[in-house]
C-alpha cells in the first residue's frame, strides 16, 4: 500500500490548485488522512492548505513505496527536488505554452516554459506514470519518452459556483445591464498564449457592427506585466475603456456572479492543455465562440461554436449568431449539457480511482 504526496511549484486558486484540492479530498476520504500537498510558493489565499516543499524531507518518512505526484505546468527546482528522491514518482501533465508566446513578452516567462520543457524531458527515464489532462497533453508526453501515460481529466467541482455565487457582484453586474447591451466573458490568465487582444479586436467590431451598448470582461490574474500593460492601452486606444473590465483575479464567488451574469463565453486562445472556463461556461448555460486551437476543440466538442479563423468579423458574426438564433442556441445548450455529463466530479473521480490504483495507491 502506497501513500501518495502532491508537488506544484505555486499553490494558488485555479484549475490546477482546485484539482489537487479534490484529490486530496478523495485521498482523505479514503483513510489517507496522511496526503499532503507541498509547493515552492504558496499563494496567501491557499496558506495552511500546503507546506514548503523541503519540509517534506525533514517531515516525512519517505518510504520508497510512496508516490510522489507533480503538477507540471512550468519550470520549477521542486522538479529537480523530486527528481533527486528515492519514492516512486508521478507527473500530472497541465501543458507547456510554447516559449514563443512569451518571448517578445517576458523573459522570465519565457525561461520558465523553456526550463520547464527540458525538465519534462529529463524526467520521462524516472517517471513511473505520465498522466495527461487531455489526449492533446498526452501527447507531448509521448514525444518527450514517457512510456506508461494515461488521459484523466482536471477534476472541477462547477457546483461550487452554486453554493459560493457573490449576490453583490452579481446585483452591481446586472445593474449596467438596466442601460441595453449584451456582455461578452473570457476567462483566463492575462497571458499572450489566451489572446485577449484578439477578443478585444473582434469586441470592437461586434460594437460597430451589431451593438454599441456591448460590455467585454476579461477575468482573471495575470502572469505577464508587460502584456496586460499593453492590453489596457490597446482598449484605451480603442475607446473602450467604458465598455472592457479587465478585473484581475477575482475570488470565486465574483467569478460565479461573471459567468451568472455574461450573455456569451468567447475563447480565442491559441495554446490551451484543457481549459476549465469552457466547462464552467456550459454549467451556465453560455453560448461559446471558440477558436479551433490546442486542447480546445477536444474539451468543446460540439457544444459550442468552434472558428477555423479568428478574425474581428468572422468572431463577431458568430457571437451575434448564437445571441439572435434561438434554435442555434438551444441546440448548443442541450449538446454541452451532454458533454459536461463526461465531467462531472463524480465521473472525474472515478477516472481518477483507477488512475490512482494502476500505481497502487489505494483509492476505493
Amino acid at each position: 500500500m502506497s501513500a501518495l504526496h502532491q508537488f506544484v511549484p505555486t499553490f494558488e486558486h485555479g484549475a490546477v490548485g482546485g484539482h489537487m484540492l479534490e484529490l486530496q479530498r478523495l485521498l482523505r476520504e479514503v483513510g489517507e488522512a496522511d496526503s499532503q500537498i507541498f509547493a515552492e510558493h504558496v499563494a496567501p489565499s491557499m496558506a495552511g492548505l500546503a507546506r514548503p516543499y523541503r519540509d517534506y524531507a525533514r517531515s516525512v518518512p519517505g518510504r520508497r513505496a510512496d508516490v510522489l505526484l507533480y503538477q507540471m505546468a512550468i519550470g520549477s527546482v521542486v522538479a529537480d527536488f523530486l527528481e533527486s528522491r528515492r519514492e516512486r514518482l508521478v507527473v500530472n501533465h497541465h501543458s507547456l505554452t510554447p516559449a514563443e508566446f512569451f518571448q517578445s513578452w517576458e523573459p522570465i516567462a519565457t525561461h520558465g516554459v523553456r526550463w520547464g520543457r527540458a525538465q519534462l524531458d529529463a524526467l520521462a527515464d524516472r517517471v513511473e506514470l505520465g498522466i495527461a489532462v487531455s489526449a492533446f497533453d498526452r501527447v507531448e508526453l509521448v514525444e518527450a519518452g514517457y512510456r506508461r501515460t494515461v488521459v484523466a481529466p482536471v477534476m472541477v467541482d462547477l457546483e461550487a459556483f452554486d453554493r459560493e455565487l457573490d449576490a453583490g457582484a452579481l446585483a452591481t453586474l446586472q445593474r449596467a445591464k438596466e442601460g441595453g447591451g449584451v456582455d461578452w466573458l473570457f476567462v483566463g490568465r492575462v497571458v499572450p498564449n489566451k489572446c485577449q487582444h484578439d477578443v478585444v479586436k473582434a469586441f470592437a467590431t461586434y460594437r460597430k457592427l451589431y451593438d454599441p451598448k456591448a460590455r467585454l470582461h476579461l477575468v482573471g490574474a495575470s502572469s505577464s506585466h508587460s502584456y496586460w500593460t499593453a492590453l489596457g492601452r490597446y482598449v484605451a486606444a480603442l475607446g473602450l475603456s467604458d465598455a472592457v473590465e479587465i478585473t484581475g483575479g477575482v475570488s470565486a464567488g465574483v467569478l460565479a456572479a461573471q459567468f451568472r451574469a455574461a450573455d456569451v463565453f468567447v475563447c480565442l486562445s491559441e495554446h490551451e492543455g484543457f481549459c476549465v472556463p469552457l466547462l464552467e461556461a456550459m454549467h451556465h448555460q453560455l453560448p461559446i465562440v471558440a477558436f479551433d486551437a490546442a486542447a480546445v476543440p477536444e474539451t468543446l466538442a460540439n457544444a459550442g461554436v468552434l472558428l477555423v479563423d479568428k478574425s474581428p468579423p468572422t468572431v463577431a458574426a458568430a457571437v451575434n449568431r448564437v445571441l439572435v438564433d434561438e434554435p442555434l442556441r438551444d441546440a448548443l445548450a442541450a449538446a454541452a449539457a451532454l458533454r459536461l455529463a463526461d465531467f462531472t466530479l463524480e465521473r472525474s473521480r472515478a477516472r481518477w480511482v483507477d488512475v490512482l490504483e494502476s500505481v497502487g495507491v489505494p483509492a476505493r
